[in-house]
């Protein structure tokens, strides 16, 4: 038992589930305590057993489902509890979208302190099965062979896969092939713990326009290199080396070992280069809806500046520059930016202009020097926006700004500091670009 909290580990009880949260779990309330059980859907009763007592909420898992909720179904995935990836999986596809718009709206008033606000429905997906164009995978020992997978949630304790009903088949496939060269060739595996193995990861794309790419991480040189191009018929190839102790999946050498430098994907008529390194949305027939969502309410004219902050390889970008007279796309990863400008020359677009920079920093020294732009996209990481990013958008006199989060907790936060500034939001619009995860994308226009 805890200060303030009557329950105790190990015990059980049975719950109501009146909710489901941005983590994808049900949620429940027991005298006065919150309680997070996975797996539980609203409108369920469940008998649960704590396995974690905090001051003012627990996490419990179910022991048994008294009462199922209607919106239940059978996860299609055998590996869908261990995972931890796709949260929502047991709930059908119709009540998931239903669950996101709630968690946006959520979010929105408890921490962003919107009264009422209202929340479009979820823009979902037709078919929600087999959308992820792109695949990391790490690689460890599962009986003394080779195996991909993915790490259970909050461990890097492998889950093996033979396939994931959300990744495109011939990325699964793929990531088979690597494998199995692994095991052809006694290549070792990479063990985080004592830092020896050689093959860490692979990382697999494939694009609209059916081009496949390959990247084979390792600690070390590449061993077996020629059985590994014979076995893996691709349109690009890649080694990449990483020999730190990190759980990040790539080191900074990249090495064509076969096809192209660049792999092409083609969005809203627009072609893009691809790097191995490249930020794409992974799921493309969603993001043609999302950058759909936000062109619509940014309504850009042909004689505005838009500025486009965190603009990666310049997907929303060069969708805005056929609707505008000047975009400036800002980026601090050189790669995305250098991917950007190719991008813009590809397609002939000869009025975006990208620079390379922290978005804190560069923002506030455009707008210093007199940048006054007459619309801003902002797509910033999880994390949100800095603080500088926020007022540099206030000091630049703007008048509409949209803003596509991929972070409804973070949406709220920035937009209550937008608000400080005189901005009101006007549309929220929800896209499921993670069908079965508990992840959703939301576009909000905030004007002044």
């Amino acid at each position: 038992m805890t200060k303030n909290n009557p329950f105790q580990k190990n015990q059980e009880l049975t719950l109501e589930i009146m909710g489901v949260t941005s983590e994808g779990q049900g949620v429940g309330r027991c005298e006065g305590v919150a309680f997070f059980v996975p797996f539980a859907l609203p409108g369920e009763t469940v008998r649960v057993h704590i396995i974690k007592v905090e001051k003012r909420f627990c996490i419990a898992k179910i022991v048994e489902i008294l009462n199922p909720s209607g919106h239940r179904v059978i996860p299609l995935c055998e590996a869908y509890e261990k995972c931890g990836g796709c949260a929502l999986m047991h709930m059908d596809y119709a009540e998931q979208l239903k669950a996101k718009s709630q968690i946006v709206k959520d979010c929105l008033e408890r921490l962003g302190g919107f009264s009422e606000i209202e929340v479009q429905d979820t823009i979902g997906m037709d078919d929600p099965w087999r959308y992820r164009n792109k695949g990391s995978f790490p690689i460890g020992y599962v009986d003394g062979t080779a195996a991909f997978g993915f790490y259970a949630e909050r461990s890097h304790r492998l889950i093996p896969l033979f396939d994931c009903p959300i990744e495109d088949a011939r990325i699964t496939a793929l990531a088979r092939t690597v494998t199995e060269w692994a095991n052809r060739n006694h290549v070792r595996i990479y063990d985080e713990q004592t830092g020896t193995g050689t093959l860490r990861a692979c990382v697999v794309r494939i694009t609209s326009t059916c081009e496949r790419m390959v990247v084979v991480v390792t600690k070390g040189e590449l061993p077996a290199k020629e059985s590994l191009m014979k076995m893996l018929d691709v349109e690009s190839l890649y080694h990449n080396r990483n020999d730190a102790n990190t759980n990040v999946i790539f080191g900074d050498r990249f090495t064509l070992l076969k096809g192209k430098m660049q792999i092409t994907e083609k969005q809203n008529g627009i072609r893009f280069a691809v790097s191995p390194q490249s930020f794409l949305q992974v799921n493309p027939n969603q993001a043609l809806k999302l950058y759909d969502a936000a062109i619509r309410l940014l309504d850009p004219k042909p004689n505005e500046t838009i500025a486009d902050v965190y603009c990666g390889i310049g997907t929303i970008s060069l969708a805005i520059a056929k609707h505008a007279g000047t975009v400036i796309g800002i980026e601090c990863v050189p790669e995305a930016i250098e991917d950007a400008k190719k991008n813009a020359e590809l397609n002939g677009i000869c009025n975006a202009n990208f620079i390379c920079g922290l978005a804190e920093d560069v923002l506030p020294k455009l707008v210093q020097n007199g940048m006054r732009p007459d619309a801003i996209v902002i797509d910033p990481p999880r994390k949100g926006c800095e603080e500088s990013v926020l007022s540099a958008i206030a000091e630049s006199g703007v008048r509409r700004v949209v803003y596509v989060s991929c972070n409804p907790a973070m949406l709220a936060r920035d937009a209550k500091i937008l608000s400080t500034y005189g901005f009101t939001i006007q549309h929220v619009q929800p896209v499921d670009m993670f069908p079965h995860t508990q992840h959703v994308e939301t576009v909000i226009l905030i004007t002044r």
